[in-house]
Order: structure tokens, then sequence, then C-alpha cells
């Protein structure tokens, strides 16, 4: 049942925010995709590779040693929050969103096309996220 929620939530995502090609939500601690979602077929290796590359974005060595540079700085402790929540990365000719969810492991991944207008697609990304979250 909960697959079938977040399937939906995925499907309801790519509908909803604009030139959506696909959406996926994974959960860092485990480092498992828990659903995804595409308009298309993707390659088998780039769907493998989708938790993994993202974990590196997110918890990535360095990542975590800026975010410790940055805590310390500000002389606040380390209690497991995260400073970098969305990240967007413009590729040739796709936009990719992520965002992490309120449970500060899971993240949601938008991939739409650049002729999207960023700002709008950011919106409805972040507007996608209760739903997702909720499904799972």
């Amino acid at each position: 049942m909960i697959m079938a929620d977040l399937n939906n939530a995925l499907q309801n995502a790519i509908t909803s925010i604009p030139e959506c090609l696909a959406a996926g939500y994974i959960d860092l601690s485990s480092g498992m995709l828990l659903g995804i979602r595409s308009v298309d077929s993707q390659p088998a290796e780039v769907v493998e590779l989708l938790a993994a590359a993202t974990a590196d974005l997110y918890q990535g060595t360095n990542v975590k040693m800026i975010e410790s540079i940055f805590k310390k700085a500000r002389g606040l402790k380390d209690d497991g929050h995260h400073y970098f929540q969305e990240i967007i990365i413009n590729s040739d000719n796709l936009i990719h969103i992520f965002i992490r969810g309120k449970k500060e492991d899971q993240v949601a991944c938008f991939v739409c096309r650049k002729s999207a207008n960023l700002g709008m697609v950011l919106t409805k990304s972040r507007s996608a996220m209760p739903a997702l979250e909720a499904a799972v």
C-alpha cells in the first residue's frame, strides 16, 4: 500500500511540475531508491545510480565537512541538522531538482526539461513534497 501511495504521489508530482520528465524518492539512510516514475523509460544504469549519487550530493565526505565547519564557526552543536536542503543542477538539456524532506534522510529528485521556468519548477517541486513525505 505504501509503495502504491508513493508511486501515485510521484506521478502527481510529474503531472503538476512544469515539463517534468521523471521523479524519484530516495532514502539516504538505507541508500535505497524508494520509488521512481518517468514519462519515458530510463537506462537501468542511471536508475541504479540515482540513490548513490544523491547520497554523495547530500552526505559526501566534503559536504559533511563543510556543514561541520559552518556549525563550529557559528558556535552550534552538531545536532544532526543539515544545511543543504535543496540542490539545483542544470545539465545540457535538463533541470535536476533535489529537495530534502522534513525527515532529513529522505530526498526527492525531479527532472524537467531545461525550457521549463525554473521558478515554477522549484515552486511546484516544493509543493509536491508534503504528499511524497506522507506516502512514505
